[in-house]
This record gives C-alpha cells, sequence and structure tokens, in this order.
C-alpha cells in the first residue's frame, strides 16, 4: 500500500482495487438515507426531552471537553449521543460516495449527488452547533430541520439515480399531470416548512431554561398547518384519479397511492397529537411521518420519469437483420467488398483491408462496376 497514494485520494485508491455490485451501490445509498430519517427523529428527541442544551456550548460539549462527563446528567447523555450519531451518518455516506466512486463505470452525476450528501451533512452539522450557542433560537431550529429535509432530499435522489441510466429523461406522463405533481410538491413543502413554525411556537422548545419561542399562538400554526395537510390530500387524491384517468404506467399510480396512505398514517397521528396535548412520543413520531411524507412524494414526482440506460437504437426496418444493411436489401459482407479505404471480406470469411487505387470505379452504394474493355 502507498500512503501517499492513498492520503492524496483515498477513493480513487480504494476504487481502483474493489468493484461492488449494482445490489451493493443500492444498499449503500439506501443506508445513507435510512440514517438522514434517523437523525431527523433523534434530533427530534432531543428537542422534546428537553436536552437541546444538554452540551451548553459546540464544537465541545462544556470547556475543553468533546463528549463532557457522565455527571452532567440524563440531557447531555442525550445530546452527546445524537451528536455522535452524526459520525454513523457520516460513515454511512462515505460508505455510499465509495460504492458508487468505485462501481464500474463510473456515473459521474451519481457520484457528484453522493457528494452533495456529504456537503449538507457538514452545513446540517454546524448549523446544530448555531442552535446551541444562540440558545435554540427558534428560528435557527426551524432552518435547522428544513436542512435536514434538504439532506433527505438529495439522499433520495441518489439512491433513484442509481436504479436510473444516464440517458436523457423522458416523461410518462401529460405536461397537464407533471404540473399537477409539481403543484403538490410545492404544497408538501409549505406543509413542512409550516411544521416548523408549530415547532418553533409549541410547548416543546427544547430546554427546560427560558428559551426564546416564536411569538404567535401555537394553536393558530396548527390550524394552518392542518389546512395545508389537507391541501396535500386532496392533490394527492386528484392526482391519483387523474393518473388512474389517463391510463398512466403502473409506476405512478402506486407511488401516488403510497403518498396517500402515509398522508392518511400521519393524519391520525397529527390530530391524536393535537387532542392529547402533545405528547412526546406522539410529537416524534409525527416528525418521522414528515420525513417519509417528503420522501413519498420526491418518488412520486420521480416516477413520472424515466431514464434508460442509453439512448435506444434507430429502429431497422422490418425484415432487416444484423447479417443485412438496413433499406439496401444487399449482405453487408457484399457491400463491404470493394468500398474505398474499408475493408473486404476474403474467400476465408476474414475481413481483409481494400486497397483503394485498385478500385477503379463504384456505384453510390460502394459496390465496384466492372470496367469496359
Amino acid at each position: 500500500m502507498k500512503p501517499a497514494e492513498f492520503a492524496r485520494n483515498p477513493f480513487a485508491y480504494l476504487a481502483a482495487r474493489w468493484t461492488p455490485s449494482q445490489a451493493t451501490v443500492s444498499r449503500a445509498t439506501m443506508a445513507s438515507l435510512v440514517m438522514s430519517v434517523i437523525i431527523v427523529v433523534t434530533g427530534g428527541a432531543v428537542r422534546l426531552t428537553g436536552s437541546g442544551l444538554g452540551c451548553p456550548t459546540w464544537p465541545t460539549c462544556k470547556g475543553d471537553s468533546l463528549l463532557g462527563t457522565t455527571e452532567m446528567g440524563i440531557h447531555h447523555d442525550i445530546e452527546v449521543s445524537n451528536r455522535m450519531l452524526t459520525y454513523v451518518l457520516c460513515a454511512a455516506v462515505g460508505w455510499a460516495i465509495l460504492a458508487v466512486r468505485a462501481h464500474k463505470p463510473l456515473r459521474r452525476g451519481v457520484y457528484r449527488l453522493a457528494w452533495a450528501q456529504f456537503w449538507v451533512v457538514v452545513a446540517n452539522a454546524v448549523w446544530g452547533g448555531i442552535t446551541v450557542l444562540t440558545h435554540l433560537n427558534p428560528y435557527v431550529v426551524a432552518a435547522h430541520f428544513l436542512l435536514s429535509a434538504a439532506l433527505i432530499t438529495v439522499a433520495v435522489l441518489t439512491w433513484h439515480r442509481v436504479h436510473e441510466g444516464d440517458a436523457a429523461r423522458r416523461p410518462l406522463v401529460g405536461k397537464p399531470v407533471r404540473q399537477l405533481g409539481q403543484a403538490l410538491t410545492a404544497a408538501s413543502a409549505a406543509l413542512i416548512a409550516v411544521g416548523t413554525l408549530v415547532t418553533g411556537a409549541g410547548p416543546h422548545p427544547g430546554d427546560s431554561s427560558d428559551v426564546h419561542r416564536i411569538p404567535v399562538d401555537w394553536r393558530s400554526i396548527a390550524q394552518l398547518h392542518a389546512d395545508l395537510a389537507w391541501v396535500v390530500v386532496a392533490l394527492t387524491a386528484a392526482l391519483w384519479f387523474v393518473l388512474r384517468a389517463v391510463d398512466a404506467p403502473v409506476g405512478p399510480r402506486n407511488r401516488t397511492r403510497d403518498l396517500f396512505l402515509v398522508l392518511m398514517a400521519q393524519g391520525v397521528i397529527g390530530y391524536v397529537q393535537y387532542f392529547t396535548k402533545l405528547p412526546i412520543v406522539l410529537v416524534n413520531l409525527h416528525m418521522l411521518g414528515a420525513a417519509l411524507i417528503w420522501i413519498a412524494v420526491l418518488r412520486v414526482v420521480l416516477s413520472m420519469r424515466e431514464r434508460p440506460a442509453a439512448e435506444p437504437r434507430e429502429a431497422r426496418p422490418a425484415g432487416a437483420d444484423e447479417g443485412t444493411s438496413a433499406g439496401a436489401g444487399v449482405p453487408a459482407r457484399e457491400r463491404l467488398e470493394g468500398q474505398p479505404g474499408g475493408v473486404a471480406a476474403g474467400e476465408d470469411g476474414v475481413r481483409q483491408p481494400v486497397e483503394t487505387a485498385r478500385v477503379p470505379l463504384a456505384d453510390q452504394g460502394g459496390d465496384p462496376l466492372s470496367v469496359r474493355r
């Protein structure tokens, strides 16, 4: 092993010595997606248990100590555990980057998406530190969740692109249907954004100290959140009926059905948590549901297009085969004979170079003509 070569570009060094299967690349990108969702749930647990300032500073926990001490209490243990999970997330993303890089042939578009996950993780970690340094400012906390949604977005795109080809995108449904899908995506993004405002105004500030809250009635924001949820449900139902009406491919129909089921489960959790005064377990489950809804919405939009492995070959005329030149009706072996600068098939069937000077005349198809004496 050459340490200098490994240190200069470890991914290229390992890729030259390992070629993962397609299934391995798929599992690696799925692992990074799963960890992106898990970090959302554990981050929510930190806030809901009042452990947001379990480590009062960042990037260390307290003073010069990176992890602090167990004497700091249960809130410290919860916060440190969440910080340590960030390293697990980095490991999962690193595995995805390596698997995509080592797969043959290298797909640069997918490779860039895999690296984008890493940079979003870094940005999210830094922003998480800012939430601590600003003593859990609700607007900063809201942006922290939106960055987590951005990470999930890139992880879904990476995983999806692994299962696609690199040819140009081809729509599977008409433009009006795609526009309905775009409206659904916009409404879902607004739903998630308003959900962060509910968090910022609600009764779970993230710490037992006097934490600043968004100065609005959280019940009013929660009502707006519920209204947007019904808009998303209506758009999903409309899209599903439209897809069936136009006899769309089964992929978009199934993905829309999955989204509708997730929305129904999320709605039940949302109403139960509201009428039971926001118990911690249900609120955290609701955060998991928000991540799953966003994944389902992205899958709906992505299912409306396809990307083959390569551009389709031009269709051959009926009756033409590989041994026949399309449209000429003449065996390819005969057409090759006598082409200027080309090749000819000898008696033994092996192609031989043709000397252009010995071909006195050729027709438009390249076939030699007899020379009159």
